[in-house]
């Protein structure tokens, strides 16, 4: 037996420009060892020849810099959204069309729990595909008027309880909390908007945060990223160093042989809206990643939330503001302190990730480093704008002078695009979201994400969007912002291991790298633009152990 392993494949595309394709890779001790023919890779020593991949494409191992957890919570709570949705056993939950399906599907759950006191919580619902009336807790009252119910908007900032639940909690007229939207009488509607209003249903959110760091929803999210050729995943709302008992979980699990991926975890310093010891966070945050940080494992960066999202009439934008609806923009920091709560982490080296869905958060952001590099240069910060959804020309101009780089939501073209053309931002702004080519044209460092569990995990998906930017109308929804399968690719693996300050490790198959790969059936860079989602993926190879997916052949 050899510790020299050469896998064979009909194509390997490297993303490593001076060897860019090659059809054998020799792999030891999980590097990656060299690229190219058999001839040019075989001279290391003795070498196993597997075959295993002789009819499949290898491109480097995928990379999503922005998913969550909850993604394996997929599986914990019904999904009611308006799409089909994976989940991660492979199997797929029937999508909801409209209110009178989600009522039938809610009774049906409803009838089939026992415990009459027990809190009925769905996940993924989004009132903006459905045209009238927005879901309240009157609907939802034809459920139950007694059983307390949730359902989870799919932007995981926005929810609708009935009256039972507003009862349970003693949420009325008088509750003093910014997001609990009320009717014409001043009463509240049952919607809660962000999570300062979303957090008075407790008996709703404990489980939901329970269930969000339990042994089962980690493996899940593992078996979800390994079924869409996901090497590398983010958990962008990590609770560890919060709650750092939960720590030790992620730890064992995902430090484990079995499970199937990398993980970087992007930590809360404090909830969404709420300030803390930014000193004292920063340097426990140094502490941990010190002692817990391995190949696997990676407490990579900070997370901060400044505003909720654009379909729900949350995110805080510049003018000219929404196109319809009623702006409930909800910024989650005081200007003018934000940069000082940032300051810690910079002078400390702490990669900065702030969720900016509306610009006029990101001009905040980028004002923040603007100023964190005049008190304290870095010059290889790489602080990123996630979501980064309405960014200008002029916005990407300073983010390139200032080192900043984006994580795009592509996937809202295909999921919101047409309701952002006709409702939240009107045609020209919708036409110029996910500006991939802009940011690539102002030389800003980007990558792309489907911000998981609000949309599916995959790669393949969000690269297609970019690629193709078509909406389920069928429009093309800004065709001077795509850019090329080559691009796409490049971003979420160079560029999304480059966010994460890991592109010396991960992102390419070229040696010195751990031997990451994604097995698919075909070239996302040889197919028609239209057919890279669809594209089937074997599963993974990581660190020269694959991991195929279940029933992959």
């Amino acid at each position: 037996m050899t510790d020299i392993t050469i896998f064979r494949a009909q194509k390997i595309v490297t993303m490593n420009p001076s060897n860019p394709t090659a059809t054998h890779v020799a792999v030891r001790g999980g590097k990656i060892l060299g690229a190219g023919t058999l001839d040019e890779v075989k001279g290391w020593g003795a070498y196993t020849l597997d075959d295993t991949f002789a009819d499949k494409v290898l491109v480097p191992g995928l990379i999503e810099a922005h998913s969550h957890a909850a993604e394996g919570m997929t599986a914990t709570f019904p999904q009611v959204g308006y799409f089909d949705r994976p989940l991660p056993d492979g199997s797929v939950a029937p999508a909801i069309k409209s209110y009178d399906a989600l009522i039938a599907k809610l009774k049906a759950l409803d009838a089939a729990m026992p415990d009459p006191q027990q809190v009925l919580i769905t996940q993924g619902f989004d009132p903006i595909y459905f045209p009238g009336e927005r879901l309240s807790a009157k609907q939802l009252d034809q459920v139950s008027t007694t059983r307390p119910i949730l359902v989870f908007h799919a932007s995981g900032h926005l929810a609708t309880v009935n009256t039972a639940m507003l009862k349970k909690h003693n949420i009325t007229r008088d509750t003093k909390v910014d997001g609990v939207a009320r009717d014409a009488n001043g009463d509240p509607n049952g919607e809660l908007q962000e999570m300062p209003a979303i957090s008075l249903a407790e008996s709703a959110l404990v489980p939901l945060l329970a269930a969000n760091d339990s042994d089962n929803t980690i493996w899940n999210f593992g078996s979800a990223a390994r079924n869409v050729g996901c090497t590398t995943i983010a958990d962008l709302s990590s609770m560890v160093l919060l709650e750092p008992a939960k720590l030790q979980a992620w730890s064992r699990i995902v430090n484990d042989a079995r499970f199937p991926a990398r993980l970087a975890a992007g930590v809360f310093p404090a909830m969404p809206g709420s300030t803390g010891n930014w000193s004292a966070v920063a340097a426990a945050l140094k502490k941990m990643q010190a002692e817990a940080t391995t190949d696997k494992f990676r407490p990579a960066s900070v997370k901060f939330v400044l505003d909720g999202s654009i379909q729900g009439w949350t995110a805080v934008l510049n003018e000219p503001g929404y196109y319809t609806g009623k702006d409930q923009g909800q910024l989650l920091a005081v200007p003018e302190q934000f940069a000082d709560w940032l300051l810690p982490f910079h002078q400390a080296g702490i990669n900065i990730f702030v969720h900016c869905n509306g610009n006029k958060t990101a001009d905040l952001f980028i004002d923040a480093v603007e100023q964190l590099i005049i008190k304290y240069p870095w010059l290889d910060h790489r602080h990123t704008v996630h979501h980064a959804q309405l960014l200008t020309s002029a916005q990407f101009r300073r983010m390139a002078k200032l080192g900043m780089c984006a994580n795009l939501f592509t996937n809202h073209i295909w999921y919101w695009g047409d309701q952002h053309y006709a409702l939240t931002v009107g045609p020209e702004r919708a036409n110029s979201m996910e500006a991939c080519a802009t940011a690539k044209r102002e030389g800003v460092h980007f990558s792309m994400h489907s911000d998981a569990s609000v949309t599916p995990l995959g790669q393949l998906h969000t690269m297609w969007c970019a690629v193709n930017r078509v909406t389920p109308s069928g429009r093309v929804l800004g065709e001077h912002e795509k850019i090329s399968a080559y691009d796409a690719l490049y971003a979420v693996t160079v560029d999304a291991a480059y966010q994460l300050h890991l592109d010396h490790e991960i992102g390419s198959i070229e040696a010195g790298k751990f031997a990451d790969f994604t097995v698919l059936d075909a070239s996302p860079l040889d197919v028609d633009p239209m057919a890279i989602k669809d594209i089937n993926v074997w599963g993974t190879v990581l660190g020269g152990v694959k991991y195929p997916k279940p029933h992959a052949a």
